[in-house]
């Protein structure tokens, strides 16, 4: 899909993170030395957040024009951080997560929802087209197994409930007003709450599944949504791989789990392993595209690779 990039090299609030800044409602943030920290008022980190991404809408803008694209009703796709690792990432001003505050987290949940559906609708309108939102979420599996650290070994940070993390997903589903994906390249994603949300699809590494999350994936697809299989390297390897290869990596998973290939060419997407922000121009050209065309090879004809 096309997409509406992040570019984190920019520094403060053009990563992951910093880019909350400009879409939060109601909820500002400032710099520490360890990140991000929620402020008492917008100030400069803010501003340039909002900036950065205003400039990046406009520059999508003129190249869709110039493409002539309004109102083909291709799809766009934006992102921003999942609620879970925003609580878990950036802090409190007391300095600790603010995922170890029930009320904080809910806080930024809300915000969040408002924020990005707002942005969702914003740019739809001026492309002229549909947009859905992906939710990226690599501290979900830590925050939920207990794995962040806190301030000191004295303050440890405890696992996340899973009823908890399902709730604050389907939030921000809800606020979206649309499709739904989250995407997350950490191991050991957590299936069942994943299963259990409104989320209608999820974009994983592919190298990153064990064969003990082959039934979860299987049971997600069988509801009636989407996996989405990061196949292409995220950062350009020394050889770059076929067309041929990716769909074989791909294939690779699908043949484990358990349903026939055809049945399955509308449920399995194809994707970069994880994000591009790290790659070079070419590369982030040629990842898409690899992905693209094994998506197709896997549509058109899945029992041929």
């Amino acid at each position: 899909m096309a997409h509406l990039v992040e570019l984190p090299a920019r520094g403060v609030g053009a990563d992951l993170l910093g880019r909350a800044g400009a879409l939060l409602v109601d909820v500002a943030i400032d710099t520490v030395p360890r990140g991000y920290r929620i402020a008492a008022r917008p100030g400069a980190v803010t501003r340039r957040a909002v900036s950065l991404l205003d400039e990046d809408m406009d520059a999508f803008e003129e190249a869709w024009e110039i493409a002539g694209l309004r109102g083909s009703g291709r799809v766009v796709k934006v992102q921003a951080p999942g609620p879970i690792t925003l609580a878990a990432e950036v802090e409190l001003a007391n300095g600790h997560r603010a995922i170890t505050d029930p009320g904080a987290v809910r806080d930024l949940a809300e915000s969040l929802a408002e924020g990005v559906g707002a942005h969702r609708a914003t740019l739809s309108r001026r492309l002229d087209t549909p947009v859905v939102v992906q939710f990226d979420e690599p501290s979900l599996p830590a925050a939920l197994g207990g794995r962040l650290t806190g301030v000191t070994a004295l303050s440890p940070v405890a696992a996340l409930d899973p009823a908890v993390a399902g709730g604050l997903l389907d939030t921000c589903v809800r606020g979206a007003g649309t499709d739904v994906v989250l995407h997350s390249c950490a191991p050991e994603l957590p299936w069942k709450v994943l299963q259990d949300s409104s989320i209608g699809a999820v974009s994983v590494d592919a190298g990153t599944l064990r064969a003990a999350d082959l039934d979860s994936v299987a049971e997600f697809v069988e509801s009636g949504r989407t996996v989405m299989l990061g196949a292409v390297p995220a950062s350009a390897p020394e050889r770059n791989p076929s067309v041929e290869e990716v769909a074989a990596a791909v294939v690779a998973v699908t043949d484990r789990l358990g349903f026939g290939r055809s049945a399955l060419r509308s449920r399995v997407g194809v994707t970069p392993a994880c994000g591009l922000a790290g790659a070079t121009q070419q590369w982030a050209r040629t990842a898409i595209g690899l992905a693209a065309r094994a998506a197709e090879a896997f549509a058109e004809d899945p029992d041929a690779i």
